[in-house]
This record gives C-alpha cells, sequence and structure tokens, in this order.
C-alpha cells in the first residue's frame, strides 16, 4: 500500500483504479418496518452463505441501520439453529473513533457486543476491529487491512448512508472533499467537533449507558479510522439498509439526491462527483442490495 495525504488526510492506496465495469444499476426495496429490514439483511446474509463454500468476511455496520438485524441474530445464537453459519463468519468493524480505548462504551465495538450478544462473538471464527488504543494508528490499520486481504476480501459489506450539507452523504466515514479515490483501501481522518456531538447522541439515542470519562475521552478523539472507495467497491456484495431518516430527516434529501444523481461515463469526473458526494461510491458497486423504509421517501 502507498500513503497519499489529501487536505490533511490520510489515505492508504493501492496502484490501480477499483471503479469496476458496468456500474450504476443502483436499485433499492422499500419495506413496511424496521424489522423488516432486519430480516431481509439477514436473509441475504444467509442466501450469500448457501451460495458459497467456506468462510465469509463479513464487515459490520454501525449505527442503527442494522440493529434490527443484530437483535435477531442475537435471538438465534443464544440457540442452535445458525451455528454452522456463525462459525464460518470473519467479522470486521468499518471505522472507529482515535485515539481510544477499546473498552470505551462510545466504541462500536462496545455497542456491537451490547446488540449481538456473548453467544454471536463465542460462536464466530473469528472477530477484528480497528485497534484505537495504541501510538501508532497508521500501522496498525495496514495490520487490520492486511488481515482482511488474507483471509481473501470482503464477502459481505454492510452499509448505510449518512447525510451531510448540500444535500451529499457519506459512507463509512468518507466525508465530502476528504479527497477519497477508488484507489484509497483505508483513511485516517481528522474529525470535528459535530460528528463527535453526532456519534456521542446516535450512541445516547440506541440505548448506551455512557459515562462522563468515555464521554470525555470520545469528545478528546482527534481521527476516525475508516475503511475506504477501495474496500467499498472490492467487497463482493453490499447489503445497505437506512431506517432512521424519521430522527435524521437530512437523510432524505441526501437519499434523493443519491438515486438522481446522473453519474459520468469518465471516471477522473466519476471520482470528482464522489469526492463531492460520497454516498455516490455506492452506485458503482455492481452487486447492491439496498433496504429502506417509506419515510425515506416523503
Amino acid at each position: 500500500m502507498n500513503r497519499r495525504v489529501a487536505d490533511g488526510n490520510l489515505w492508504l492506496e493501492r496502484s490501480e483504479s477499483a471503479i469496476p465495469a458496468n456500474s450504476d444499476k443502483y436499485t433499492y426495496t422499500v419495506l413496511e418496518s424496521e424489522d423488516a429490514v432486519g430480516e431481509a439483511m439477514f436473509n441475504e446474509l444467509v442466501g450469500y452463505a448457501n451460495e458459497k463454500a467456506g468462510d465469509i468476511v463479513i464487515v459490520l455496520l454501525g449505527g442503527r441501520g442494522a440493529q434490527a438485524m443484530y437483535r435477531l441474530i442475537a435471538e438465534l445464537a443464544e440457540g442452535s439453529e445458525i451455528d454452522p453459519l456463525l462459525s464460518r463468519l470473519h467479522v470486521f468493524t468499518q471505522d472507529a473513533l482515535a485515539p481510544m480505548r477499546m473498552d470505551n462504551s462510545l466504541s462500536f465495538v462496545r455497542d456491537f457486543e451490547r446488540l449481538l450478544g456473548p453467544k454471536f462473538f463465542e460462536k464466530v471464527k473469528s472477530f477484528t476491529s480497528m485497534q484505537t488504543d495504541t501510538e501508532d494508528i497508521e500501522l496498525e490499520l495496514v495490520r487490520y487491512i492486511e488481515k482482511i486481504e488474507s483471509l481473501g476480501g470482503i464477502d459481505i459489506f454492510f452499509l448505510g448512508l449518512g447525510p451531510e450539507a448540500n444535500a451529499a452523504s457519506h459512507l463509512c466515514y468518507i466525508q465530502p472533499g476528504s479527497g477519497a479515490c477508488s484507489k484509497d483501501i483505508a483513511g485516517i481522518i481528522p474529525i470535528s467537533p459535530t460528528i463527535l456531538d453526532h456519534h456521542v447522541s446516535k450512541f445516547k439515542a440506541g440505548g448506551s449507558h455512557v459515562d462522563e470519562r468515555d464521554e470525555a475521552e470520545c469528545r478528546s478523539a482527534t481521527h476516525i479510522l475508516t475503511l475506504g472507495p477501495a474496500a467499498i467497491l472490492g467487497a463482493k456484495r453490499i447489503i445497505q439498509s437506512v431506517v432512521d431518516a424519521s430522527t435524521a430527516p437530512a437523510k432524505k434529501p441526501s437519499f434523493k439526491r443519491l438515486v438522481e444523481t446522473e453519474m459520468s461515463n469518465d471516471n477522473d469526473k466519476l471520482e470528482a462527483q464522489a469526492d463531492e458526494n460520497p454516498g455516490l461510491w455506492i452506485r458503482m458497486h455492481p452487486d447492491v442490495r439496498s433496504f429502506i423504509l417509506p419515510d425515506l421517501l416523503s
């Protein structure tokens, strides 16, 4: 991997563009409830597992998007019905705040543990999160990427859609104007107080118990570690969910712009479009299963 700095953002890049041919086939399915979305996402995972032999590498989605699926998995993991599936899973997280203690209640890892339950983590083949309590964040991020690649790359990338100013959007924490391109597999991005406020309020609204020490440490974080466009485009399948437009109404114009943007046929112009509105990276992937609620379209 090469390292590249763009406007203060550090990107780890590959040597060639990862934009697939025959992209921009984005469609979505409207379901009636968050539970229905969670069940549909889980069924996609099961269906993929039935199509493929051997181990499966998945990247988890933080926030509200996949919580219904996680609750369903946690319930099933208490029994033995899905044990054969769980035993094949190599599980990874997609972003993290740094520096931060790994046991901070505002870490995505702690939220995954709360939602998926101990049985899930006992039964999966492996679980790997980005290390945020190290003196060399870049080195640990390189090791993280190398582990994903040593397992054959990402099979399923679970994604949401985050709202940004001017009806733009972000995927993972790839933000508008961060200089990310299709070669970038991961990045280290300076963090803003606005994002920290959103992160803390999201965790509190989701039911996480947050003490003063954890919140103070979280608000002192300086960077976000994130997977990049090359990781998204290189995944074999993307499963997306957008279920919280009622509590995050800015997602409505962001999703509208995502769907209605006319994508350029020129790769350089396409990358410029995605830098302005990173949600568009998902439209370049040839195998996306997107599930939304009706309120996203209202």
